[in-house]
């Protein structure tokens, strides 16, 4: 049973890593895309736990650099996005305990304010970038981690009623 579960975990982020690795590889602009990586990482997040999320959310911002949606002078802010990413999926997963709609909600806007609080001071404090680049990293990051927040609990509650099978 245990081998089951972790073949199950390996698959199922493999396959969220595989579709963000597809979002990232079209080429849309930060605010399609984000919102895009942000519901893939809550919904590894919803269906394989905090680790998955945390896990596609560490090669997000890396995958984001050599594709050119992270532009150059926000290399420095990688391992915060990578914090980010984290802190976004630990307190959503958090209020996934839960397990009401309610708190889903609740969890996804504190995600989003944890993610864009962490982002937003790096910016301004830790990691010197030029100011338009630097804003990047607030208020566009509060609106697609949202954004990709709404997306994921709308698919998980279609995919719950057509794909999923709950054991």
């Amino acid at each position: 049973m245990k081998r089951e579960r972790q073949v199950r975990w390996i698959t199922g982020t493999a396959l969220l890593f595989a579709l963000v690795l597809v979002i990232q590889m079209l080429g849309f602009p930060q605010l399609v895309t984000g919102p895009l990586v942000n519901m893939a990482l809550l919904l590894a997040t919803i269906f394989q736990g905090i680790g998955s999320g945390v896990v596609i959310g560490f090669f997000t911002p890396w995958i984001a650099f050599s594709r050119g949606i992270l532009p150059a002078p926000l290399a420095p802010m990688i391992p915060f996005i990578m914090m980010g990413n984290s802190l976004l999926v630990i307190v959503f997963g958090i209020f996934l305990t839960r397990r009401s709609f309610f708190w889903k909600i609740a969890g996804v806007v504190a995600g989003a304010l944890a993610k864009y609080v962490l982002l937003s001071q790096a910016v301004t404090v830790l990691v010197k970038v030029p100011g338009p680049v630097a804003q990047a990293m607030q208020i566009p990051q509060l609106i697609t981690a949202l954004l990709g927040g709404a997306l994921a609990l709308a698919l998980e509650q279609l995919l719950r009623r057509t794909v999923v099978k709950e054991k």
